[in-house]
């Protein structure tokens, strides 16, 4: 495992020689499982849904995320448990067979989401919603031989204990190496890009009554060969 390090300055990798890596963008995947399309009410998606998170989000297992006040005028932050891929060298224009050459490794993720900013607090965009600080709490790294195979991975995401996502990778639309290969296209991802792939289905908004998150509580993304991200929440 590659520790995930914070800093004042934002989140890198230690590598095995010692040298550190840093995140320095992040990409997320929209709707990315058939299952989760379904439940928010949408059909799945053609071509892969893709938005971007502040690189300041991103922090390790055992630090807190905190709900800033601004997101605290009415219930809306959620989870969402994802499969992270952490790319090691840049890549443009590769293939799908060429893909996995250019992946440092996989972590388990959550793509903590504010939905009243993702759906209406910025103009439609999801990048707000997205993007402020501590909302992509990632695992350390499981290197990519370590990993394997990533269509069929076990993902269970925990609030306080309580199982609210559990599903396998391979109900994603676009996996993994497509959707390398696919953000390559015509764009370098610089060593230390993130792409958080998609959450399955399960999410708190979808729910009836919804359920977000609160003070004090405990969300636990884990996925098997990858890892387990733990994260107390916190409101400023």
């Amino acid at each position: 495992m590659l520790d995930v390090i914070r800093s004042e300055f934002g989140c890198s990798v230690r590598l095995a020689g010692g040298e550190l890596l840093p995140l320095r963008q992040v990409f997320g995947i929209g709707q990315n499982y058939a299952r989760h399309a379904k439940e928010m009410g949408s059909p799945p998606p053609e071509r892969p849904v893709v938005f971007c998170k502040n690189p300041m989000s991103v922090i390790p297992s055992g630090e807190a995320i905190i709900v800033p006040k601004i997101c605290q005028d009415r219930e809306q932050v959620d989870y969402e448990g994802e499969l992270a891929i952490v790319i090691g060298r840049a890549a443009r224009d590769v293939t799908r067979e060429q893909a996995q050459e250019f992946i440092l490794g996989y972590a388990a993720a959550n793509d903590v989401s504010a939905r009243w900013w993702q759906k209406t607090g910025a103009g439609g965009q999801f990048n707000r919603g997205k993007s402020f600080d501590t909302f992509c709490p990632l695992s350390p790294i499981a290197e990519r031989e370590a990993v394997g195979d990533t269509s069929q991975l076990r993902l269970t995401t925990r609030l306080n204990g309580d199982v609210m996502q559990d599903s396998e990778t391979g109900d994603m639309i676009f996996d993994c190496l497509t959707l390398v290969s696919e953000l390559s296209r015509g764009m370098t991802l610089l060593p230390g890009t993130v792409i958080v792939t998609g959450t399955p289905s399960g999410v708190g908004t979808a729910r009836t009554p919804p359920v977000y998150l609160r003070h004090g509580d405990v969300v636990e993304v884990e996925i098997a060969r990858v890892g387990k991200v733990t994260n107390l929440v916190r409101f400023e």
